[in-house]
């Protein structure tokens, strides 16, 4: 086992991997920029490194600097969390070459996988069910319009190096595929410094499904499950909950059985989400592999009673899955909502000073959050400053207790997305399980 790791992030998942650290044993080292100096992840770990100003491009997604700090600080791995150098996969081949291990998938999966085109190829070719699209990233407006009359409008521009709904585009008719086209160019560039895209159907109203999968150094794996993320803002995931209303028990072995096919073509390895679409009849297709740790593991866990970071760390330390699939078993029904500092009207940024935090708390409810009073919300980062969790033993009881924890929640001096939250778990249709990722578009507009 590591003894000593070092946590390349912030907030909320910073502090969830140096807990998980503790309970194995392991030190920990926190890194930070000028902004983060005195955030709770930072006061929670061994050891402190201060690795740049608060843009995060200096700071955080700064490898040279983070590597310096693992170098001084004497770590064996270092641990990426999620978002900034989590699916670098420069940073992990670097960390490899300097005898650093990357907590994580190899740095050939990372970038295998964070291809996502070549990500569809490979799946393709192992007689998996993919949405249907372009054979591979499109070079040309013209290939683009190619691709598109032979799959059909609507389609769905997306960039091979995305995630988090950047480099997105949905285009309904011909005409405007240039543009789109352009557009979603541009912003995969600015974003991933890649202008690579492909194609896809778009499908109406659809369910964003995902599959959580382990997989050890053995040639391994096995799935935990389905998670359904179909609440989301521009590709933003806002609500996620495991079981999903709509996958029964025969869905979920197929979809299960499709996830860890798709990872063993690609001789996969650590802790990764399959992400698939579910249309109106049911049919499921591949769409790509989270190469991280996901925002919204903690469901997992509290329907599986499987910590999924102390496994992370395990399988990087080289450790045989200590589950067979058999042993798997859901248990009852779990939510989580992401709670933003944004205006819940407006979507716009609150950065400031939380003059009151009280978290709730009771049978079933946890808070994964590096926020206490007197934090403060810097603009330079993702708005996300906790996410609340419920388990029950159904669905039912998981939303009453969501429901509950939501109007127990104070965070006073900015301004958060708990009202929004309370009003999707008063939704009717939510309630019911009939939703799809267009249904937050028509809740606001309703």
């Amino acid at each position: 086992m590591f003894k000593k790791v070092l946590v390349a992030n912030r907030g909320e998942i910073a502090l969830r991997v140096i807990r998980a650290c503790k309970e194995l044993g392991i030190k920990t080292v926190a890194i930070h920029s000028e902004a983060d100096a005195l955030a709770l992840h930072v006061r929670a770990a061994d050891e402190k490194v201060c690795v740049g100003p608060a843009e995060s491009a200096l700071s955080y997604r700064n490898i040279p600097n983070v590597l310096s700090a693992a170098e001084i600080t004497g770590v064996d791995a270092i641990h990426p969390g999620y978002g900034f150098l989590s699916e670098n996969a420069h940073f992990a081949e670097v960390c490899e070459s300097i005898g650093i291990k990357f907590i994580g998938p190899s740095s050939e999966n990372i970038a295998m996988m964070g291809d996502k085109a070549k990500a569809r190829e490979i799946v393709a070719k192992r007689g998996l069910p993919v949405t249907p699209g372009s054979p591979g990233e499109l070079r040309s407006e013209e290939d683009a319009l190619q691709a598109a009359q032979k799959i059909g409008f609507p389609v769905i521009i997306k960039a091979t190096a995305g995630g988090g709904g950047r480099g997105m585009r949905v285009v309904n008719k011909a005409e405007d595929l240039g543009r789109a086209f352009q557009a979603a160019q541009a912003e995969a560039k600015s974003t991933f410094g890649n202008d690579g895209v492909y194609l896809e159907r778009y499908f109406l109203e659809p369910r964003h499904i995902e599959v959580q999968i382990l997989a050890d150094q053995h040639g391994r794996v096995v799935h935990l499950g389905e998670r359904d993320c179909s609440i989301q803002r521009r590709h933003q995931k806002l609500v996620e909950e495991t079981p999903s209303p709509v996958v029964d028990d025969k869905l979920r072995r197929e979809i299960g059985r499709v996830a860890v096919e798709a990872v063993k073509a690609a001789h996969y390895r650590n802790v990764g989400t399959v992400e698939f679409l579910l249309d109106k009849d049911r049919q499921f297709y591949f769409m790509e592999v989270n190469t991280r740790i996901q925002v919204e593991h903690p469901i997992t866990e509290m329907v599986t009673g499987i910590d999924l970071i102390k496994e992370q760390i395990r399988l990087a330390a080289g450790h045989p899955l200590s589950i067979r699939q058999q042993d798997v078993i859901l248990t009852g029904h779990s939510l989580e909502c992401r709670i933003n500092a944004e205006d819940p009207e407006k979507f716009t940024p609150s950065p400031g000073v939380i003059t009151k935090y009280s978290p709730p708390g009771g049978f079933g409810v946890r808070v994964d959050s590096a926020m206490e009073s007197g934090s403060v919300v810097v603009p330079y980062y993702d708005s996300m400053i906790a996410k609340l969790i419920t388990h029950g033993r159904d669905r039912q009881e998981s939303m009453a207790r969501m429901k509950r924890a939501l109007g127990e929640f104070i965070i006073e001096g900015i301004k958060t997305t708990i009202p929004l939250h309370r009003r999707i778990l008063d939704d009717p249709d939510f309630q019911k399980g009939h939703v799809s990722t267009t249904f937050l578009d028509r809740f606001l507009t309703g």
